[in-house]
């Protein structure tokens, strides 16, 4: 397949610092199919797909990789797919669920796409297993990851349900739904100090990601994590830049609603936070973890965002800062409220290290593709979008949200105490190429809806 080059992106620091106050994206180095450029601009991802990783391509132009079994590896399965070399798109002709047996599974491989909105009903979803991206041009929509304790005993391991590592540029986790992890349900991750200097730390750690109308719930508190108590929602690791959290539910996490690390940067919009446990967003550099090094700055903007106490809600305030290092920040239009719609307090410390913790005097640019919500228009907005294939919600996503609506629910040690795993009879139906916009997975013609939670 023929190749073009891609406009080489500069670090975050310098003209990546001017892409976060102006919104740009600083594009990607690597090569990318020529079905990737229309007359020299880039397409989107798929249709609203927003940040600064929203015009990678994916697997567009790739190979069309049919999955046809449930079976956690092997010819025909999802594990076949992602490990299979060059651009590719992955659609289902299989609905159900996969049993990874508490592995994970790794995509080593750029330029993919997989479309969980492809399956028949009920979907896809896999339990017992997590998905970690360690490269660059990935595009993730309508999966269910629900990783559960699998019966293992106390302290005997973790899981995230989605993360990104290392080497990880230009992916996009959107309409997903992700619950029951013993670490974090999503997460992008670095290496903190992998080169010379902070520009090499920020260009080595996860960038230009997108997190965008997932579910984000339900993380295991005193499950199999060798630390103990883990319920946790997202974890924005030490110079993770150029990340956008953004109309996402995150619900029943006791912290990491999200949680930005030393020197990490990035916007976080239009969420809705139900039900976190002692912590709803929060930054922290912990100094510890930075022996022998200076501190970076970290970077947020947190706009249009609800936060809604629940039975599990300790004393709290809606932003906290921890740790050390110093931050910029812009809070703006963010609403926390109690159980009963008393205001919470806004800003709060869980340190006595005097941090600066600067507001920006002016609101940076909204990211590429964003139109901001007002806060009071959020909540039905999560409720209505949020989670893989809204017109088809599984038993427990739709569990979670009627929760969040009714202010129910609770922080959880096992995914026992809700149902447990899932179990669903398999589904076949052949993938139709004409059914589809090969180019952004979106289909030519809506598709079928379940009824309503009564």
């Amino acid at each position: 397949m023929a190749e073009s080059k891609r406009v080489r992106g500069f670090s975050w620091i310098g003209a990546g610092l001017l892409a976060f106050l102006t919104g740009g994206a600083a594009l990607a180095f690597e090569t990318a199919p020529a079905a990737a450029v229309s007359q020299g601009t880039p397409a989107l991802a798929f249709p609203g797909a927003q940040g600064w990783a929203a015009q990678t391509p994916g697997g567009r132009g790739g190979k069309v990789l049919r999955v046809t079994t449930l079976a956690a590896s092997g010819p025909g399965s999802f594990a076949e797919a992602i490990a299979t070399p060059g651009p590719r798109i992955v659609v289902f002709e299989v609905g159900g669920v996969v049993d990874l047996d508490m592995k994970e599974l790794r995509i080593a491989e750029p330029f993919l796409t997989i479309a969980g909105q492809t399956a028949p009903q009920p979907g896809i979803t896999f339990i017992k297993g997590g998905l970690t991206i360690a490269t660059h041009d990935v595009v993730v929509r309508h999966i269910r990851m629900r990783p559960g304790d699998g019966n293992k005993p106390k302290w005997s391991g973790d899981i995230d349900a989605i993360t990104t590592v290392r080497g990880a540029q230009d992916v996009i986790v959107d309409h997903c739904s992700l619950t029951w992890a013993t670490d974090e349900n999503l997460s992008a991750s670095s290496t903190r100090f992998l080169g010379e200097g902070e520009q090499q730390w920020m260009e080595a750690a996860s960038r230009r990601i997108t997190y965008s109308n997932n579910i984000i719930a339900e993380g295991l508190a005193n499950a199999t994590h060798p630390k103990g108590e883990h319920s946790k929602g997202s974890l924005i690791h030490d110079h993770v830049n150029d990340v956008l959290i953004i109309g996402n539910l995150y619900a029943h996490n006791y912290e990491r609603n999200p949680l930005f690390k030393g020197g990490a940067r990035g916007q976080v919009i239009n969420n809705l936070i139900y039900d976190p446990g002692q912590r709803a967003v929060h930054y922290n550099l912990i100094a510890e973890e930075w022996l022998g090094h200076p501190y970076s700055r970290g970077a947020m903007a947190v706009r249009g965002n609800v936060m809604r106490a629940g039975i599990s809600t300790e004393e709290l305030a809606f932003f906290t800062v921890g740790g050390s290092g110093d931050l910029d920040v812009y809070l703006d239009d963010n609403i926390a409220l109690d159980r009963i719609g008393r205001p919470l307090p806004q800003q709060g410390r869980y340190t006595t290290t005097p941090i600066h913790v600067d507001a920006m005097r002016k609101a940076p640019a909204l990211p590429f593709g964003v139109t901001l919500l007002p806060s009071d228009k959020v909540q039905d907005a999560v409720v209505a979008n949020a989670g893989a294939r809204p017109w088809d919600r599984d038993d427990v996503d739709r569990r979670i949200l009627a929760d969040t609506i009714e202010g129910r629910g609770r922080i959880i040690d096992s995914q026992e105490q809700v149902g447990g795993y899932p179990k669903q009879e398999a589904t076949r139906q052949a993938f139709v190429p004409a059914d589809w916009d090969m180019d952004t997975m979106e289909p030519r013609k809506p598709l079928p809806r379940r009824a309503p939670l009564k």
